[in-house]
């Protein structure tokens, strides 16, 4: 990436996690340190993956994009032009804004780049979550609708939908939801004897929604572009996604289990012990090694384990103590989860090479893990399963609002909506805080607060484009004191109604393509909605 590029976290390298985060997808849209959602969550950052993605979007050079789950996985069909797919939903409660722009513009890219491209109105939610009537969601759906097709959505190459008028992704929630429990619920969201059910059915329907993708030709790598708060829904379907699998398929090295940690300290001993009886200079045949379970102990018990792994190696110690003369040689192993007699069959069939066959699972010795994964999903998919894949996942920035603090739809003064008036938008770039000093002397003098300003995310965010150049400008003019709060919003407001007006006029043309579309936004629903 390119480092002169501004960022909007300033370029700071990860902080340590300061405290603990909640992630609700129906709160408060924010969060107080980004750090800590490595630490809490898994989210990986989106730095470790940026090299792999050419041609990169804005949103990722600058850093709005932080983090990912397994994103490697579609950057790296992008890159092979093999099959990919992006989708993300809009919840139709209000005026779509600039915050959901970030995804609107998201979910184009990755169409442009060859994917298949999804968007849906998530109007199960908004009846269940937010008691939304009918009526009222229409009309912002068609306003989501009239945005993303006016900001270069392909609706001919992609996808539109309606979670209330899908019935493949209704009957994939249905499945999905008998691997779904109640005390997930809790744990995950919050959820409690108050909540009520239809809310939960929406969420096994959002499930639905992120693997749809994967029922529309064969399973493959898919991307969710969404903001941080969403994780629990992607979190959700990714355990789903396997739990609905025929088979599980791990590395093994003898007849008993590992987790993931203890096979990685196996790993290490069985590699040195091995390195060692070939010869250093040897290839290592796994079939002719003479390595044993006690003797990976022994060399365990004498090995200083990364910090990330070492509570691990008492559990790991144990098993190959217990393993005593046991053979230790590297395999793939198929778990049967949820396959039919038949299935099972097939896939002994399909293995290829050395294998042994028990009850409840199958041992390949010439099979890599990702031969494996490929084989299993064959066999599953050919038996009428799903063979899905994990979802993949990005994760952008929140927006600050124009008045500080949070970006809030119930604020008209915080956010812009893409229906404003353009001389509105550009009447609240002009009042919006800015990180700028009290007097223009001191802003000459110490310079202004790029990274804690609303104005400096407009022009990174959405103003400036695909055009780094003015960002750079934009951020090194603010910290350097040659540029004042004045000048800079007024550029700002002035970019802000060009862009309203560009957009509204193209929403406009947009009207006679929606309307071509087979999407119904005049339902004859009738219900009174959840939450009130």
């Amino acid at each position: 990436m390119d480092e002169d590029t501004p960022r909007t976290d300033g370029g700071t390298e990860r902080a340590e996690p300061a405290e603990d985060v909640a992630l609700d997808p129906w709160g408060s849209a924010s969060v107080g340190d980004y750090a800590d959602l490595f630490e809490e969550f898994g989210i990986e950052a989106f730095d470790d993956v940026a090299d792999d993605v050419t041609d990169p979007h804005y949103l990722m050079r600058r850093g709005v994009i932080f983090g990912h789950r397994e994103y490697d996985a579609v950057a790296e069909a992008m890159a092979n032009d093999e099959p990919f797919a992006a989708l993300s939903g809009f919840m139709p409660t209000g005026d779509p804004h600039i915050g959901h722009k970030l995804v609107f513009d998201e979910i184009i890219w990755h169409q442009r780049q060859g994917g298949d491209a999804f968007g849906l109105i998530a109007d199960l939610e908004a009846h269940s979550a937010r008691g939304m009537s009918w009526d009222e969601i229409d009309e912002h759906a068609r306003n989501y609708l009239l945005s993303l097709l006016a900001l270069g959505f392909d609706a001919e190459e992609g996808e539109l939908y309606r979670q209330s008028d899908n019935r493949e992704v209704q009957d994939l929630g249905f499945e999905l939801g008998s691997k779904a429990n109640f005390s997930e619920f809790e744990a995950i969201y919050g959820f409690d004897g108050e909540t009520n059910i239809s809310h939960m059915q929406s969420v096994i329907t959002q499930t639905a929604d992120i693997l749809y993708p994967q029922l529309v030709d064969e399973p493959k790598p898919t991307v969710i572009p969404v903001g941080p708060d969403q994780d629990p829904h992607v979190r959700l379907t990714r355990d789903l996604a396997t739990r609905v699998r025929y088979f599980k398929v791990t590395e093994a090295f003898a007849s008993f289990e590992l987790d993931d940690d203890e096979r990685q300290l196996v790993r290490a001993a069985y590699d040195a012990l091995a390195a060692g009886s070939a010869g250093d200079d040897a290839e290592i045949d796994d079939a002719e090694t003479d390595v044993r379970c006690e003797d990976a102990a022994e060399w365990l018990a004498d090995y200083e384990p990364p910090e990330s792994v070492s509570e691990a190696k008492s559990g790991a110690l144990d098993k190959l103590r217990s393993g005593g003369k046991e053979p230790l040689r590297p395999r793939v192993r198929f778990f049967d989860r949820n396959a039919t007699e038949e299935a099972f069959e097939a896939l002994i069939e399909a293995v290829d090479g050395e294998k042994r066959v028990f009850e409840g699972h199958v041992d390949a010795f010439e099979l890599t893990r990702g031969e494996a994964e490929s084989v299993a999903r064959e066999v599953e998919i050919d038996h009428d399963g799903f063979g899905f894949r994990q979802p993949s996942s990005i994760y952008h920035r929140f927006m600050t609002g124009l008045t500080g603090g949070k970006m809030s739809s119930s604020v008209p003064a915080s956010h812009i909506s893409l229906l404003d008036d353009p001389e509105d938008g550009y009447d609240k770039v002009r009042a919006a805080t800015t990180g700028g000093r009290d007097t223009a002397e001191e802003q000459r003098e110490l310079g202004g607060e790029a990274d804690e300003c609303p104005v400096y995310e407009l022009y990174a965010y959405l103003l400036a484009g695909d055009d780094d150049e003015l960002t750079k400008t934009v951020y090194s003019e603010c910290v350097n004191g040659e540029r004042l709060c004045g000048g800079c919003k007024e550029q700002a407001a002035e970019l802000m109604r060009e862009f309203l007006e560009d957009h509204q006029e193209k929403r406009e043309e947009a009207e006679e393509l929606l309307d071509d579309l087979d999407i119904d936004l005049d339902s004859d629903r009738r219900g009174t909605g959840g939450e009130h």
